[in-house]
């Protein structure tokens, strides 16, 4: 199963670089689903140089794994061949990353609006509660 644009983005940014602008992850998001389209694992051969240099960036910040399987050819030789795939893992990794993210943002705004407020204010009304007002220097008005 492999990732969608949003959620490779979101990994990027969380794995690389939490304040990366969104455009630039998403950028190199693209880049890379662009050569594994609806496979889970490309092979190596596919790539350039420059794109090799970023997928091993990709598996230095674990978003990335490589894999190699031989086979051997019809005049008897070993032939390896290297692959390139998506951690394991880190589809339920950013699932669950961007769930809980969902749940922080969901949070009332308003919940604490009154936590700040002294105990001063609370206590208002109360026998023991003395007014004053820029008119009276604490005069008891009982």
């Amino acid at each position: 199963m492999s990732l969608n644009l949003g959620e490779l983005t979101e990994a990027i940014r969380q794995s690389i670089d939490s304040d990366m602008e969104f455009t630039v992850a998403e950028g190199m998001a693209e880049h890379a689903l662009g050569f594994f389209g609806y496979s889970d694992r490309i092979i190596d051969n596919a790539l350039e140089p420059t794109d090799r240099n970023l997928f091993y960036m990709f598996q230095d910040y674990e978003l990335l794994t490589t894999e190699s399987e031989e086979t051997t050819l019809w005049d008897g030789r070993e032939w390896r061949i290297h692959y390139w795939k998506f951690k394991e893992g880190l589809r339920d990794k950013m699932l669950a990353l961007l769930s809980s993210k969902d749940k922080v943002e969901e949070e009332d705004p308003y919940l604490d609006v009154y936590g700040d407020i002294s105990e001063r204010i609370w206590r208002h009304g109360e026998e023991e509660y003395v007014k004053s007002s820029v008119f009276t220097a604490n005069v008891d008005n009982r």
